[in-house]
């Protein structure tokens, strides 16, 4: 599919997307982080999905990382950005980042940070590389508790940064 010829609008989700969402992101389980239909339904004012039709074809969400003692400098994570297969490379990917750090920008945080397997993305989209021990409060958070490596820093994900 062409760029030109992909027709999709970014939109927030909502409760009715519960189920699409979390199929979306089960048809992506090797390259994110599961997610339960309850914390999908309890966190879903904070996702965004890319609609084609009636179809929901992208999905990404955000999670706010308070700085301990400044509350100011809160860090906000993009999490679980799936597109299907067929709508890769027609910019959804991008829209969706794009509507998710609109959206998280009303925080007013210090950086969008990234765990990925799709470093070149984020690259184009001005995210760079940090070593994992710079974001500690999402290892402690989020990492420690992944069933798929034994230790945050042998997950091959690369972290990445995008200041504000």
């Amino acid at each position: 599919m062409s760029e030109n010829k992909v027709k999709f609008i970014t939109r927030s989700a909502k409760l009715v997307d519960a189920e699409k969402i979390f199929a979306l992101i089960h048809l992506n389980r090797d390259q994110l982080v599961p997610r339960s239909m309850g914390n999908i339904v309890e966190n879903i004012d904070r996702f965004t999905v890319a609609v084609s039709g009636s179809d929901i074809v992208g999905c990404a969400t955000y999670q706010i990382h308070p700085e301990i003692g400044d509350a100011e400098a809160a860090t906000v994570e993009i999490q679980s950005v799936a597109v299907r297969a067929p709508y890769r490379r027609n910019g959804v990917g991008k829209a969706l980042i794009e509507a998710v750090i609109a959206k998280a920008s009303a925080v007013d945080p210090k950086e969008f940070i990234v765990l990925t397997f799709a470093p070149e993305f984020f690259t184009s989209l001005g995210f760079v590389e940090i070593p994992k021990t710079k974001v500690m409060h999402k290892l402690y958070t989020g990492c420690i508790n992944c069933t798929k490596h034994k230790n945050p820093f042998t997950c091959p994900e690369i972290a990445m940064v995008r200041r504000v």
